[in-house]
């Protein structure tokens, strides 16, 4: 049994302009630590920190290329009480810079959602999932684990 504990404490954006993404972020409302600095800024994200790097200094800090482009094979996600609150969401974004990449939707699996992309083009799905409702602060409730 390896000793990692199934758990994200961190995620961390690499992007191009640490300032311009600061701005957007704390437009959507988070709130910036005071242990950010020039190079990095830190946000409480619901228990989970999300940074924001500069991109190059990132793919350096990982030792991999930093030309990466196109689909990262990845999306942040934010989860909402409702169809409405998912609209509402996207609209709020595209207010303060990101950019509509899909409009709030029925989908397949028989919820509600959206996408937008902030300024370096990272994906973010807006989502009401009715077969996962969320508790008083805000989080995802599971089904049990499957036996």
């Amino acid at each position: 049994m390896p000793d990692l504990e199934p758990r994200v404490t961190f995620i961390t954006l690499g992007v191009r302009d640490i300032s311009r993404s600061r701005k957007f972020y704390e437009a959507l409302g988070f709130k910036a630590s005071s242990a950010s600095q020039p190079s990095v800024t830190f946000f409480d994200a619901g228990g989970i920190v999300l940074a924001l790097f500069g991109r190059d200094a990132l793919a350096e800090d990982a030792s991999v290329p930093a030309d990466g482009s196109g689909f990262s094979g990845f999306a942040l996600a934010h989860n909402v009480n409702s169809e409405g609150d998912v609209d509402r969401t996207l609209r709020e974004a595209v207010a303060v810079g990101a950019n509509l990449l899909k409009p709030g939707q029925k989908v397949f699996w028989g919820g509600y959602s959206g996408y937008f992309s902030d300024p370096d083009g990272h994906l973010w799905e807006v989502a009401y999932n009715p077969f996962m409702p969320l508790d008083g602060d805000g989080r995802p409730t599971l089904p049990e684990r499957a036996a």
